[in-house]
């Protein structure tokens, strides 16, 4: 039996506890930077697994690795986020989550248990390959600073610095037993937009003795459009979205004082992303003077674009080629979406891939970050299985 048929048949043999630990981890799930019982689920499924691991990363993160023969020779890295969003499950399933208000609404379950089933495999091979694959179980992806920043300043990619790392994300369009990748520019970068904006209130029948903030806000929320319309370069793609308006106080008849306002801007393109920055702030500050008010406005900067290196993206297509065959193999557009994985994307060559997951025959369609978003557990099987076939790959 050649390499790659001993790694499905090894996927295949693990695909049942793999399924098993996605369940249990899906019934328990944990906010980003909260994720001690998911920790220790980890831990206790490694432990099982005789698997020596280091723990405390960012508190929550756990850190493992296969060494195969000659172990210094080369060093990969593999990452699994762990968290999960703050939802109300609606799904009527066995392994529905039993943490009111906590749901694996993002698919993070699915990429630990793949994780954890991938190095089970790799175990098992380790005298088949040379180098060594370190493991990264990460926390707080869903959440800025994002754990991807927290585990790099704790030296996860360093001692020694891995060759490349490489990421796996569940995606619903995508049908079970399918992969895509996108080699480049591939996900923006997000921040969040944070707008208080002073006015003087009084009484909604008088606006001639009040400084209207909800005028104002009104205001900035469409002239902040022009820095997208006629500022960004028309090659980078870029967007801004408020998607939260608060008036402290208010009625019908009562004009506040002041107005919050909550958003997101999002681009491609880092030196245009600091200036798009202080275009924002200048004209929302000038704006809200010149009607009498005042603005504070303040930019959390998040997490930065997402860039697949090409080399390494293209060899790993073609190996998932090798593995799953051509037509199980799709290529991916860009998108506005973030992921904290991208810091590591900053720093060493790095590949973020689509898993599949959907299954319209069994009416498993929903997006993630939604009430009903569920997988085809047969993606697990192909998640833990490609994932150690591209790891050994790169090893060789």
């Amino acid at each position: 039996m050649d390499l790659k048929d001993q790694v499905k048949s090894l996927a295949k043999k693990y695909s049942k506890d793999v399924i098993n630990i996605r369940r249990e981890l899906h019934q328990y799930p944990e906010l980003s930077f909260k994720e001690f019982k998911t920790s220790k689920r980890i831990e206790k499924v490694l432990k099982k697994y005789k698997i020596p691991f280091e723990s405390g990363y960012a508190k929550t993160g756990i850190v493992v690795e296969i060494e195969g023969e000659n172990p210094d020779s080369k060093s990969i890295a593999l990452r699994a986020d762990i968290d999960a969003l703050p939802i109300q499950e609606t799904n009527k399933v066995s392994y529905k989550s039993k943490n009111d208000g906590v749901m694996h609404a993002c698919g993070h379950d699915v990429h630990t248990a793949s994780l954890l089933g991938c190095i089970r495999i790799l175990n098992s091979l380790k005298s088949q390959f040379s180098g060594t694959v370190r493991c990264i179980f990460q926390p707080g992806e869903e959440l800025l600073p994002g754990g991807a920043s927290l585990l790099i300043k704790e030296g996860v990619l360093s001692t020694p610095k891995p060759h490349s790392i490489i990421g796996q994300h569940v995606h619903p369009p995508l049908r079970a037993g399918k992969v895509g990748f996108r080699p480049g520019l591939y996900m923006a970068s997000a921040d969040e937009i944070y707008v208080k904006v002073k006015g003087k209130g009084g009484h909604a029948a008088l606006p001639e003795n009040v400084v209207d903030p909800i005028l104002i806000a009104s205001n900035l929320i469409v002239s902040l459009q022009q820095i997208v319309s006629r500022k960004a370069p028309p090659s980078i793609p870029t967007v801004l979205s408020f998607g939260k308006i608060n008036s402290e106080g208010g009625a019908t008849n009562i004009i506040p004082d002041i107005v919050r306002l909550e958003g997101t801007f999002r681009t491609f393109d880092e030196k245009w992303r600091k200036k798009a920055h202080k275009l924002m702030k200048k004209l929302a500050e000038q704006m809200a003077k010149s009607m009498g008010g005042e603005c504070d406005f303040h930019i959390a900067n998040g997490y930065p674009h997402l860039l697949n290196n090409p080399d390494l993206t293209g060899r790993l297509k073609g190996w998932s080629v090798e593995y799953l065959g051509k037509k199980n193999v799709v290529d991916l557009p860009a998108r506005m979406t973030s992921e904290d994985f991208a810091f590591y994307s900053h720093i060493i060559p790095a590949t973020f891939y689509r898993l599949g997951t959907g299954n319209p025959e069994k009416n498993i369609t929903s997006p993630v970050h939604t009430s009903t978003f569920n997988i085809d557990e047969s993606a697990l099987e192909v998640g833990s299985g490609l994932m150690a076939w591209l790891a050994i790959n790169q090893l060789k």
